[in-house]
């Protein structure tokens, strides 16, 4: 006599834990229309004082000599380049069973304010972040006038 089977794809009891939910959203969108589509930006934090605006971005894995930065038509255009390097198996090292790591080549484009002072802007790469000085011209400074008290 054969018995009706009830089959359950995923596993009820792992569909919200640890299960297919987990692993379909713990990829990347790469994985589902290929990895030539660059589709990883860095991370940026703009920050204002009265001096200047601040950038921050998030790059870790590169060096200061992937970096260029341009001035075009009141924008500032971040690239970063480096060229992925295919290892060979190393015994000593292991295969990989799970790679993950990634450095991806990127630009990032920013339209200037009229009050940065272009020729003065400055960019110092550390800890895997690159930050920029955008400096403000001296007329767009806010000025503190103290007025006495007759």
């Amino acid at each position: 006599m054969t018995g009706i089977v009830k089959v359950q794809p995923f596993p009820a009891t792992k569909f919200f834990s640890n299960g297919f939910l987990d692993e379909f959203f713990n990829r990347g969108l790469g994985e589902f229309v290929g990895n030539d589509l660059q589709l990883s930006q860095p991370a940026v934090n703009v920050a204002e004082t009265d001096e200047s605006f601040k950038l921050e971005l998030a790059a870790p894995g590169f060096e200061k000599q992937h970096f260029a930065l341009n001035v075009e038509n009141g924008h500032l255009i971040v690239t970063a380049k480096r060229e992925e390097k295919t290892e060979e198996s190393q015994p000593e090292k292991g295969r990989f069973l799970r790679r993950e790591f990634r450095y991806e080549s990127f630009k990032r484009s920013f339209k200037l304010p009229n009050t940065v002072n272009q020729d003065s802007i400055s960019a110092v790469y550390e800890n895997g972040v690159l930050n920029i000085e955008l400096p403000k011209k001296e007329e767009a400074k806010p000025i503190a006038k103290a007025i006495q008290v007759g």
